[in-house]
């Protein structure tokens, strides 16, 4: 019970700071203004964190993992699945929200690497282009590399502004208009009118994956 508390004690303080990165960014987000948001005593705050350096490093850590996409006949649609669960979960994730922020930052003498998330993110991409040329889904002309190199950019530029626009309101719109207008230079035709790229494509996506998680977890041993 007692590690069940600090577990969410530990939540509640890494949320307060990624809501903070992302409102105000890092150089301007406090420790006291984390504390304030957090509701927590500052014994608990220095407990689980030393610095605001590393509540910084625990929330792009956790944004370096790509978030899983189920397994697709088309491998070309796992990749866009990838781009529109991400969007789906930033409109509801304050955590990732937080990562994606410090990731875009480039300000002040902080030792963080802000370079972990577009990397994991453009290996996965890479991963899966790769197997979708290998299955004739891209056109000729597609360097895979470069693709996944655009697919992570443009997404990044798009919550962008997105996140000025509207706080990020519309952009499961913007990310479904991204992909629309890539994927015409990009898939074979044949491949083009079967994929799936619609505004409620993320939820569907992360509805799949939570049930998936559940099956597995009901089919461990107790």
């Amino acid at each position: 019970m007692q590690q069940e508390r600090a577990l969410r004690t530990r939540r509640v303080i890494l949320t307060a700071a990624a809501q903070l990165f992302d409102d105000f960014g890092y150089e301007a987000a406090t420790m006291s203004e984390i504390l304030r948001r957090a509701g927590v005593t500052k014994g608990a705050l220095y407990f689980h964190f030393t610095s605001k350096e590393q509540l910084a490093r625990e929330v792009l850590q956790e944004n370096a993992r790509v978030p899983a996409v189920p397994p697709q006949r088309l491998k070309l649609q796992e990749a866009v699945d990838q781009g529109l669960l991400l969007a789906h979960l930033m409109v509801r994730d304050p955590v990732l929200r937080g990562g994606v922020r410090l990731a875009l930052e480039r300000v002040g003498q902080d030792q963080l690497d802000r370079s972990v998330p577009f990397q994991d993110w453009a290996e996965e991409s890479l991963r899966l282009l790769v197997q979708a040329r290998a299955a004739g889904e891209l056109q000729p002309h597609i360097d895979p590399r470069e693709l996944s190199d655009v697919f992570v950019g443009a997404f990044a530029g798009t919550q962008l502004m997105s996140h000025a626009l509207s706080g990020r309101t519309d952009l499961n719109a913007r990310v479904v208009a991204l992909y629309r207008v890539l994927l015409a230079g990009i898939a074979v035709p044949g491949v083009l009118v079967e994929l799936d790229v619609t505004e409620d494509r993320g939820a569907r996506v992360h509805e799949a994956t939570r049930l998936a998680a559940r099956a597995v977890a009901h089919r461990r041993p107790a």
